[in-house]
């Protein structure tokens, strides 16, 4: 089963995939609102905004799963990120990216390991994984790498459709 085909809700909680962003290069992260790292909301937005026109998008989900930093209900989560970091990336349903109620999303993004060849659970809120316009998980960047680091951008124009 590709990742596209994996059943997810928006925050909307409307049913929905990933295949609506088939073709595009895609930056999954698992968010949260009240994370020491909760300001990388700002460069995810600005990387979405600049490179969307080429074929990217950010895709967020929420998870409250370390240190409780997303406990909020979906209008709140909503209201957050569109108020606080002008966020307009789609962003889906909060949900758990480890243990025994993993979301089968992040079944097939943990599997990828990362620059040092470490595979696994998520470590933190703001892990990244750059997924290719073929669906394929092409990178994993761990919860301190800024979105706009210079190895994360070079990942994401590599990858970039076209």
């Amino acid at each position: 089963m590709s990742i596209y085909d994996i059943p997810v809700k928006t925050l909307a909680g409307e049913d929905s995939s990933l295949g609506a962003l088939a073709g595009k290069t895609l930056l999954v992260v698992n968010v949260a609102s009240k994370c020491g790292l909760t300001p990388q909301y700002t460069a995810l937005e600005e990387l979405h905004e600049r490179l969307a026109p080429r074929g990217f998008s950010v895709v967020g989900f929420p998870c409250n799963q370390f240190g409780g930093q997303e406990p909020g209900t979906a209008d709140e989560i909503e209201q957050f990120c569109s108020t606080t970091y002008g966020v307009t990336f789609p962003m889906f349903e909060k949900i758990e990216v480890n243990g025994p109620g993993r979301h089968p999303v992040y079944d097939s993004l943990t599997a990828v390991p990362d620059a040092s060849g470490e595979a696994g659970d998520i470590q933190w809120n703001f892990e990244k994984f750059l997924i290719g316009p073929d669906g394929s998980v092409v990178a994993r960047f761990r919860p301190r790498t800024v979105p706009d680091d210079p190895e994360v951008l070079t990942a994401i124009e590599s990858h970039l459709p076209g």
